[in-house]
């Protein structure tokens, strides 16, 4: 009989997502492929099998009778390196001042720029290390991670240089984004700020970005200028993402069908017709339930019907000083509760899509034979329950790359 490193067993439900390794639409997005009363097999960080019943020798047994054994989160779309907490905002928020309000006061991203570049290397990664550490508890074991509060080429390469010490030391993987365009800082124009961006931030990004994000919004980056940035980027080998259509319908969701982007994120505003051109395309609609919550708006993106028109759905948290959440639990219940996403829908968005919005469904999304281990285990009987029992960790067990952290 074959010894592995872990066996765990007698699951109420093992959620594997097994299926096609594409993004997943429509009714595909609700078969989590579930084993009840399932057991799963892990050896060299890897899954051996999945099954019932399953017969290996162990050095670890672990007896999840009652419990409901998942994917680890991948939580596709973070702004996870920042200084500079803003709390104080909150009463201007409730107070009614709109975004804007707040950043002719003092406030919003000129206020996280002006701290990020103040702060000291050691100190960007002290209080980025705490943030991962918390998104670890609460169950995620992937995430992607942007630069975006430099505004400046020193600033900006010192936060994806923080991101790769924060991937080499750190249980959680973390995949790097270049998001330079973020906002446009005070003392450049938008025009020189984009030659910036192109000819001078981009070389420098080999060996420390895998995507290149951009800000397209009214009053930030035009679709134009977006499609400039990102065409410019894929010569520097990286691969497009878009902020879309959040505040205001750019057509984002149409410029990121254009110009084969992996994921357009935000999504509240956009038209049927760039709706239907992501779908054409295959382009993820990363959903970030977080953001209108904490900015306490009263629409959220139309998950429903983004799903009906069948674009592939991830979830995210969008962590960011704006909105400071790092439990992808949370985000499901959201995603549920306001979204009128479904529990499978929901979790097949924060675990298999989410992957695929980052790339990285080969080896990491579902319990598959061969697949990276990343699992977690969680105090509920099944999966209907994630949404329903909100407020607290649901996390017990988590393993990265086959082992308990």
């Amino acid at each position: 009989m074959e010894t592995v490193d872990i066996l765990i067993k007698n699951a109420n439900e093992l959620i594997t997502l097994k299926g096609p390794n594409k993004p997943r639409t429509k009714k595909e997005m609700s078969n989590l492929s579930i084993i009840k009363k399932g057991s799963i097999a892990i050896k060299n960080g890897i899954i051996v099998e999945t099954g019932k019943n399953l017969k290996y020798k162990a050095k670890k047994i672990i007896d999840a009778t009652g419990k409901t054994v998942m994917p680890g989160f991948v939580d596709p779309h973070t702004h996870l390196v920042f200084a500079g907490s803003r709390e104080f905002e909150l009463d201007w928020k409730l107070q009614g001042l709109s975004y804007m309000d707040i950043l002719k006061k003092g406030g919003g991203i000129t206020y996280t720029v002006k701290e990020t570049r103040k702060a000291k290397d050691a100190d960007l990664l002290k209080q980025s290390r705490i943030r991962l550490d918390n998104m670890l508890r609460y169950g995620t074991t992937t995430c992607e991670a942007k630069s975006g509060y430099g505004l400046n080429t020193e600033t900006e390469l010192k936060i994806l240089k923080t991101i790769k010490k924060l991937n080499d030391n750190h249980p959680v993987d973390i995949i790097p984004t270049f998001l330079g365009a973020h906002a446009v800082p005070k003392e450049k124009s938008t025009s020189e700020y984009v030659d910036l961006v192109i000819n001078e931030m981009l070389p420098k990004t080999k060996g420390l970005a895998k995507f290149c994000d951009v800000f397209c919004e009214k009053g930030v980056f035009t679709p134009n200028q977006s499609k400039k940035i990102l065409e410019a980027g894929k010569k520097y080998g990286l691969i497009p993402k878009i902020h879309a259509d959040e505040i205001v319908d750019t057509c984002g969701a149409a410029l990121s069908a254009e110009i084969g982007a992996i994921s357009a994120d935000h999504l509240l505003m956009s038209n049927d017709k760039g709706l239907k051109q992501m779908a054409k395309k295959g382009v993820i609609g990363v959903m970030l339930p977080g953001t209108p919550f904490s900015l306490m708006m009263r629409d959220y993106a139309p998950a429903r019907k983004i799903i009906d028109l069948g674009v592939p759905v991830a979830l995210a948290t969008d962590l960011n000083p704006n909105c400071w959440i790092e439990n992808m639990q949370f985000i499901i219940q959201l995603a549920c509760l306001n979204m009128k996403m479904t529990p499978a829908e929901a979790i097949c968005a924060s675990t298999f899509n989410a992957a695929c919005s980052i790339g990285l469904n080969d080896t990491i999304g579902s319990l598959e034979k061969g697949k990276q281990a990343d699992i977690i285990i969680l105090d509920m009987p099944n999966h209907k329950f994630l949404p329903y029992h909100f407020g607290v960790n649901l996390v017990e067990i988590i393993i990265k790359n086959g082992r308990i952290v």
